[in-house]
């Protein structure tokens, strides 16, 4: 029972499906080869991997430990499989990235693609996922690459680069204020505002900013989405206070225009890339990881005109 095996492949799709005949349909193979197939594990092992229900089948504990494991042992093959390639010089690879969704669109994508381009060998999976789930990701040795804010500093994150974005005032290019180098936040106080809501990691920045200055959020409009925040301000619909990170894409093309808030206590958003300590990474990684550290350095240089 390899990671390869044909058994790996009948347990995980039947754990997934709960059901034999519904596992048999995407396998494209009969319910009795599948089920054949998990009984013999089962004596051999001596143990019951599933629970026969009218329903359907359901994982055992001592079934969910054996998912666990076969998951384990098929990412490590993978990765066994990646490093034996490079032994025989063929070039070939696959990478597993994880970002918060702020990096959904311009420089990670635009990098990825232009990697594609360049190396049509190399494959990506790529995750959107809240701040701390990225982080647990990383930790796991999920993925090998992780895009997150604010790492907590421990042991189970190595960061290989970490770039301060401004928290600012994203605003319409005709607003009176775009030609601003520096904003307060009693500047922006008679316009409308489009303020990060929770989950957002931003949002905990600003509103302590507004606390600060005794000023009532819930006064404007909140929203937990940055692609929504940008798509407002692009109407016209007020003024957004994010981080530059988080409007990258639109100021890097000309659709927004982005102004720095000062004043005390205003700190810039950390983005980090990470990876975990304990995996081995693989030549197509670290190629994807020079790329990227490129990418956001560059990206960081040229908004920071």
């Amino acid at each position: 029972m390899l990671p390869f095996s044909r058994f790996n492949r009948y347990f995980q799709e039947v754990a997934h499906q709960g059901s034999l005949r519904r596992a048999a349909e995407v396998l494209h193979v009969s319910a009795s080869a599948i089920d054949r197939q998990i009984i013999r594990a089962e004596t051999a092992l001596d143990i019951k991997l599933f629970e026969r229900l009218p329903s359907g089948l359901k994982l055992t504990a001592a079934g969910e430990l054996m998912l666990g494991d076969v998951r384990r042992w098929g990412k490590e093959y993978a990765r066994t499989v990646e490093r034996l390639d490079e032994l025989r010089g063929l070039r070939r690879g696959h990478v597993g990235i994880a970002l918060v969704d702020a990096l959904s669109e311009g420089v990670i994508p635009q990098t990825i693609m232009q990697i594609g381009k360049k190396f049509p060998h190399l494959t990506f999976d790529l995750e959107v996922l809240d701040n701390r789930d990225v982080g647990d990701q990383v930790a796991a040795a999920a993925v090998d690459v992780g895009l997150l804010f604010e790492p907590v500093e421990n042991f189970a994150l190595d960061k290989r680069i970490a770039i301060d974005f401004p928290v600012g005032v994203a605003l319409p290019l005709d607003h009176p204020l775009r030609s601003e180098d520096r904003l307060t936040l009693s500047r922006i106080l008679a316009f409308p505002q489009i303020l990060p809501g929770e989950p957002l990691i931003v949002h905990e920045r600003v509103a302590a900013l507004y606390a600060r200055h005794r000023v009532n959020p819930r006064q404007f409009v909140t929203c937990n989405d940055v692609k929504m925040m940008r798509s407002l301000v692009r109407s016209g619909a007020g003024v957004g206070v994010l981080s530059l990170i988080d409007v990258a894409s639109d100021v890097d093309e000309g659709r927004l225009a982005f102004v720095p808030l000062s004043g005390r206590g205003i700190k810039p958003l950390t983005l980090a890339l990470c990876v975990a300590p304990q995996r081995q990474l693989s030549r197509a990684a670290h190629l994807a990881i020079d790329r990227l550290v490129i990418a956001l350095k560059a990206l960081r240089d040229r908004l920071g005109r």
